[in-house]
């Protein structure tokens, strides 16, 4: 009685998980139900499949209630709203809650927006990108970066598309290379990126060199290489065009194709298996763990016995890998390449994962923010484009959006 007086004084209100969990389980439950009757119900050429965006949200709070439902950790701790716990909230997904007021505008200016068709290519556009992503989070979370991330993508891509050209096509790559096991030139594309992941983690770990520094220069170092090899004789310098049926099928196969629904590009699978793949690494391995220790404080993860040299070696192959097989899943999906492939990839992956929240201090990130963080500059872009909103003044929010969110993380770093 007493404390709940004091709770009343304080202005908060303290609500039992169990039943704060249930509140969302009905809510989403509800939402739920509903989006299915507006489905049979509302006009497709007015409201196109508004109703699908609805029963996302309801299926989303129905997890998020279930969650907490069947958790057992935390389950006698309460649940208390305040003043500052909302802060904290809106602090905490202050991106987030902005995507989703540009959502809701984009869709007021365009109701095209709602389609189901829409949000397939969103997901399919970042496929590619969330692999890079999660590669170049391994070397934010050592409070590093990796600008050579790009440059890898379009050498993977050249790479794999060189020997992997029809029989007849009239401008080969290699006019004398035989047909090869598609296999064989995706892994030699791999190996060539992880090739420079070494270089990276060689100059980090054995000099002690700024993971800005050290990237850099492999960055202009691969991108020399890459435009040495794509202006070899007789392609000098020529798109690489012709691509093999086989190959752009990794790529570019749709799957699910039932009666309507256009189907979902196998590129989604994929990345889905790399994003499980990542954070089983980060969250189940001793590597992912000593990962997070050196990034959380490098001098105590070395008296606590990580070989750090080895780690940071781990990080940066591991992250060069997944660029490789990013510029592979790209050069499928457009079935060709250049030597500028993959320009800019970097700079885009560093601000998916700041604004997923991942710390540019080091030691704090988590797989679904970097998968949040894909998403969100995915639909600015493809949202901004689709309402044709000027490429300078997507720059200009773009921009915008990222200083915001590093603000945001050095805001609740400092409070830490």
């Amino acid at each position: 009685m007493e404390n709940n007086v004091l709770n009343q004084q304080n202005g908060e209100r303290v609500i039992p998980r169990d039943k704060f969990a249930k509140i969302f389980v009905g809510t989403g439950g509800i939402i739920t139900v509903l989006s299915i009757i507006l489905w049979y119900t509302l006009n497709p050429a007015v409201f196109y499949d508004m109703a699908l965006y609805i029963g996302l949200v309801g299926v989303g709070a129905l997890a998020y209630g279930l969650k907490h439902l069947l958790s057992k950790k935390g389950k006698d701790k309460p649940v208390v709203i305040s003043k500052e716990t909302i802060r904290s909230f809106i602090l905490n997904n202050a991106i987030l809650l902005a995507l989703l007021l540009l959502v809701l505008v984009i869709m007021g200016i365009q109701p095209r927006f709602m389609q189901l068709g829409v949000l397939l290519d969103i997901l399919t556009m970042s496929s590619t990108k969330v692999i890079v992503a999660l590669g170049i989070c391994f070397t934010l979370l050592i409070a590093g970066t990796d600008l050579s991330a790009g440059r890898m993508v379009g050498l993977a891509a050249v790479v794999s598309t060189s020997m992997l050209q029809n029989p007849e096509y009239s401008n080969k790559f290699f006019p004398n290379l035989p047909v090869l096991p598609i296999i064989l030139p995706i892994v030699l594309a791999i190996i060539a990126c992880a090739i420079f992941g070494i270089l990276n983690g060689f100059l980090v770990a054995k000099f002690e060199m700024h993971p800005f520094i050290a990237t850099l220069a492999t960055q202009v170092i691969v991108y020399g290489i890459t435009s040495l090899y794509f202006d070899m004789e007789p392609n000098k310098s020529q798109p690489i065009g012709g691509i093999r049926s086989d190959f752009v099928a990794l790529g570019q196969t749709k799957i699910l194709q039932i009666g309507d629904f256009p189907g979902i590009s196998i590129l989604v699978p994929i990345a889905l298996v790399v994003i499980f793949l990542i954070w089983f690494i980060l969250n189940k391995t001793v590597f992912g763990k000593n990962v997070y220790a050196i990034g959380g404080n490098r001098e105590a993860a070395i008296v606590s016995g990580v070989n750090v040299f080895k780690t940071i070696m781990g990080i940066f192959v591991l992250a060069s890998v997944l660029y490789g097989v990013g510029g592979v899943l790209e050069a499928a999906r457009t079935a060709g390449a250049t030597n500028n492939y993959g320009n800019g990839y970097e700079l885009d992956a560093i601000a998916a994962c700041v604004v997923g929240g991942v710390s540019l201090n080091g030691g704090v990130g988590k797989v679904g923010g970097i998968v949040s963080g894909v998403l969100i500059f995915t639909v600015i872009q493809y949202g901004l484009q689709f309402i044709a909103v000027s490429p300078m003044w997507q720059q200009v929010i773009k921009g915008i959006i990222i200083a915001v969110a590093v603000a945001i993380d050095l805001t609740k770093y400092r409070k830490k």
